[in-house]
Parts: C-alpha cells; sequence; structure tokens
C-alpha cells in the first residue's frame, strides 16, 4: 500500500552530495523537509554505517533499501549484512548486472545460480531479502527469451525478489505494467521514474512530467503488493532536490487515496 511513509528517495538522485559525512547529514535533513520520511542508501561515500543510521535517525528517515556492490555481496556478507540489521533495512539490493554476465544465456544462468545462494543466505541467517534492480541490456533475447525473463524462471520467488526500474523496463521496449503483473509478489520496492523525447532522445524525467502511464502503474503497484515506492532520477535536468520534490508532489495525492 502507498502511504506517504512509504515513498522513498534514491539516495543515487542526489550522490554528488552525499560523499561525505557533512553532506549525508544535510541531504538527508533536506530530503526530509521536503516531505520524504524514507529513503534508499546507495551511492554514498565511505561513511560509518553508525553515521549513516545516526544521520536517518535524525531527521526521521527510515532506510528502506539498499544498493550494495557485487563484491560485497560475494565476499564480505556477513559484515553487509550487520549494517542492514543496524539501519533495520531488510531489503539489500544489486543496482545492477556484473558485466562479465550479461554477453550470454549462460551468463544469465551462471549469476542466477550465485545470486540465488546468497540470497538463500541473508535470508535464512539473517531474515533479510536480496532484490535485483534492472536496466534495458535484459530485455536482449537469447534463444527466443529475453535476460530478464530468464532470470524470473531461473530463480525462486522465496530466494530472489525483483526491484523493477520501470523507466528501463519502458527503454528495454517491455510493458511496466506488464512487468509488474510478471514478478507480482515478488517486487517490494519498485523504481520510479518518467522518461520525455528530448532532441530526439529518451531522457529521465520526474514522474509526472513525462510520457509513462503512471496512474496504470500506480495502480498495478497497489495490486500486486508493492511495500516501497522509491524515486530515482539518474540524471536531473534541473536541481535534483527539486526534481525529487517534484516527483514526490505528484504521487502524494496517490499516497492519499491509499492511506485512506
Amino acid at each position: 500500500m502507498m502511504k506517504r511513509s512509504t515513498i522513498a528517495a534514491q539516495l543515487y538522485t542526489l550522490r554528488e552530495y552525499t560523499q561525505t559525512p557533512e553532506g549525508l547529514r544535510s541531504t538527508f535533513q533536506k530530503l526530509a523537509d521536503i516531505g520524504y520520511q524514507a529513503v534508499q542508501v546507495s551511492g554514498i561515500g565511505p561513511i560509518d554505517p553508525k553515521l549513516v543510521k545516526a544521520y536517518a535517525d535524525e531527521s526521521g528517515l527510515t532506510i528502506c533499501a539498499t544498493h550494495v556492490p557485487w563484491n560485497r555481496l560475494q565476499n564480505d556478507l556477513d559484515a553487509l549484512a550487520k549494517e542492514h540489521l543496524l539501519w533495520n533495512c531488510k531489503y539489500i539490493g544489486l543496482g545492477a548486472l556484473p558485466a562479465e554476465y550479461r554477453s550470454s544465456l549462460e551468463g544469465y544462468r551462471s549469476f542466477a545460480r550465485i545470486a540465488s545462494g546468497i540470497a538463500r543466505t541473508l535470508k535464512d541467517k539473517y531474515d533479510l531479502h536480496f532484490i535485483y534492480h534492472n536496466h534495458d541490456f535484459e530485455f536482449e533475447r537469447f534463444e527466443g527469451t529475453t535476460a530478464l525473463e530468464l532470470m524470473v524462471k531461473e530463480t525462486l520467488p522465496e530466494d530472489v525478489g525483483f526491484e523493477l526500474d520501470l523507466y528501463w523496463v519502458q527503454a528495454g521496449g517491455g510493458s511496466p505494467v506488464e512487468w509488474i503483473h510478471k514478478v507480482g509478489g515478488r517486487m517490494k520496492v519498485v523504481h520510479l521514474k518518467d522518461m520525455v523525447i528530448a532532441d530526439g532522445k529518451q531522457v529521465f524525467a520526474e514522474i509526472g512530467e513525462g510520457n509513462m502511464d503512471y496512474p496504470a502503474i500506480i495502480e498495478a503497484c497497489r495490486g500486486t503488493g508493492v511495500e516501497w515506492y522509491v524515486v530515482e532520477q539518474d540524471v536531473c535536468r534541473r536541481d535534483p532536490f527539486e526534481s525529487v520534490k517534484i516527483s514526490l508532489d505528484y504521487l502524494l495525492p496517490y499516497a492519499k487515496e491509499d492511506s485512506l
């Protein structure tokens, strides 16, 4: 259910401001002042996890999910899990498939096997949940199926969750609404941004400012058990804090409806 408290800002949007403890603290406060009550931690500098938690608490922000490096998932899982437990954050996300797995069907299958093992350990040992974030390259076809369809089939719902980035679904030629239903029940965190055409190219936009069918997208998310609605904009054409405010303002009327 979408509530004001379940709309989060993805810190990757604001990455140029979050590379130092002071910058992160200021960014958290600005997001709280804009009206956000939750964040996804991604793209921040090398900051002590205890400080991240202290600054989030200070600004009244929940850490709902993360994006973490693949090498940490493979080689530093226990420490990574303890950070998430400290933050009371149960969703550990991988922001992009490592390049070495992208070129073949077997590469995707190999990734699915490895990720499933990591996800199972996180679930069984720590009650944490692994989620996978797509781009457009997962819509490349191998033997008649897209790589993303393969990953859905090659992983178990109880192990691997999906964090669809709906802009990248549309950029890859998929239907955001159809894909929300395809991973229904496996997607507790969704990435929201909009798409416009500028100078003949697809570019990122604030939610409600572009061409994506957000009323239908939000209805599909509501109907499939999405818990966290995360605002992300990879590149902003205005001040990023203004961008995340525009997106929040668009979503809030829907949150009010769900809160009735």
